[in-house]
């Protein structure tokens, strides 16, 4: 069996790190909030008040849940007056969001439930 990049000449410890940031970047993205602010700011530029709207979240809510994300670098800022702009900054997140998303909404759209935390955690059980 052939070996990814990825753990090439790096230790147990290396790969242990290496997950660790896996785990912590997916739970940034677990949370539907981040994941409709994502949505909304995908095809550009949007300011905090248009991402509420959007949202459909609580002002407070919506601002948390952009902080983190700019902290993570996902989303950049741009301020204009009072006015904060926010957009994409890391692309590679937005195309792996879209690649999942996608994948969800033709199961959904195919009459396939999509995969409970129940079954993948049987899943994972089973391996």
């Amino acid at each position: 069996m052939t070996q990814h990049i990825v753990d090439q000449n790096l230790n147990k410890e290396q790969m242990g790190e290496i997950f660790e940031e896996v785990a912590n970047y997916f739970s940034l993205l677990c949370e539907p909030t981040r994941l409709k602010i994502l949505y909304a700011v995908c095809n550009g530029e949007r300011s905090v008040g248009e991402i509420v709207t959007e949202v459909e979240s609580t002002q407070a809510n919506v601002s948390r849940q952009i902080n983190m994300l700019y902290r993570a670098r996902i989303l950049a800022r741009r301020k204009e007056g009072t006015q904060v702009y926010y957009r994409i900054e890391d692309q590679k997140t937005i195309a792996m969001c879209k690649t999942v998303c996608s994948q969800i909404a033709t199961r959904i759209a195919g009459n396939q439930l999509p995969v409970s935390r129940e079954a993948a955690v049987d899943v994972k059980a089973n391996h």
